[in-house]
């Protein structure tokens, strides 16, 4: 006959003898990295070629800001030209210098196109910007939302009527990382033909530029480098009274090294975000104190289940790595879904 034998032990905290990495999208490892940057790079492109080849898409029409994503794109589309055979001309590069656009981020962005080969299109949105808020009523003194989105949904508009006109297809610029946060503006940025960074976090984007940059040598190298250097910023705010950048993302979302690192671990192994904050807080601590990580965390699934109705549809993307939000692929979450189970948990 089997019996019950009640006991109790103390609830005891242990240390974490485990290691877990500041960017577990980035191996540690130099041989294992350069490794994998030119795997993930010949994913990209192998997805775009196949897409240009499906669509006979003339040309590749992409907007470029100076910033890391874009830079990117251009890159995979430098890549994928050179698989096809075809002429570097045959990407349409295109800036749009706007009410937030600053002299150094303009000026990288078409340094680096014309270094690469690719066709350079200057197109201002200040007038059409300025005429669009007087025809909706917008007072150009008030910095909101709508002084923000205004100018990128025109630069889409730009875009893809311009695709239109040479036959082409426009290449998506967003990120993973940018995904999770909802940080695109929608059917701004957020939309496009075809999109090679969309399963990329911010913080491989730096690692596979840099790499490229190494490959490719010379003046392009050193453009990269000098945009690797450059505070990431949507440039759609004035710049400062001397000419720099003034909206800094980071400012604003928070640390991407902090965003991947949550982002990896609760959506790639689906850890509870007090598992998350205890692994941020083991992980990065001398880094960031209690105070920071409890606040970007908290922003990170707030923004992550606010900014769903993005993701449920977004264009299509090729898959690099073991993380992806396409609703067609490995995710599937109710647009109104509310975190606050989540954010409970948290405290």
């Amino acid at each position: 006959m089997m019996g019950r034998i009640p006991f109790h032990t103390a609830d005891t905290e242990t240390d974490l003898d485990r290691v877990f990495p500041k960017q577990p999208f980035v191996p540690a490892d130099n041989a294992a990295l350069a490794e994998r940057t030119e795997l993930i790079l010949s994913i990209q492109s192998k997805g775009l070629e196949t897409r240009i080849k499906h669509t006979n898409a003339k040309t590749v029409v992409v907007g470029i800001s100076g910033g890391l994503d874009s830079s990117l794109a251009i890159l995979v589309a430098v890549r994928t030209m050179k698989a096809l055979g075809r002429p570097m001309t045959d990407i349409l590069a295109v800036t749009m210098p706007g009410l937030g656009t600053t002299s150094k981020t303009k000026s990288n962005a078409v340094r680096l196109a014309e270094e690469l080969g690719a066709t350079v299109k200057e197109v201002p949105i200040g007038a059409m910007v300025q005429q669009h808020f007087k025809d909706i009523g917008q007072d150009e003194n008030t910095l909101d939302v709508t002084y923000e989105n205004a100018q990128a949904r025109i630069r889409t508009l730009i875009l893809m009527d311009l695709a239109n006109k040479t036959g082409g297809l426009v290449l998506g610029t967003g990120d993973l990382s940018e995904l999770a946060l909802g940080w695109s503006t929608y059917n701004g940025d957020h939309m496009s033909m075809y999109a090679v960074n969309c399963s990329v976090p911010k913080t491989l984007v730096k690692h596979l530029i840099r790499y490229e940059a190494g490959i490719l040598g010379g003046e392009a190298e050193k453009i990269l480098l000098d945009i690797l250097a450059t505070e990431i910023s949507p440039e759609l705010l004035p710049p400062d009274k001397e000419g720099n950048i003034q909206q800094k993302t980071e400012d604003l979302v928070g640390p991407y090294i902090l965003h991947d690192f949550f982002l990896y671990y609760a959506v790639r192994w689906g850890f509870e975000p007090s598992k998350v904050k205890f692994l941020a807080m083991k992980t990065f601590a001398g880094d960031y104190d209690e105070e920071t990580i409890d606040k970007w965390l908290k922003n990170f699934y707030k923004r992550f289940f606010s900014n769903q109705f993005k993701r449920s549809c977004i264009p299509d993307g090729v898959k690099v790595g073991s993380v992806a939000l396409s609703p067609r692929g490995d995710w599937r979450m109710p647009s109104d879904g509310v975190p606050g189970i989540w954010m409970d948990d948290i405290k």
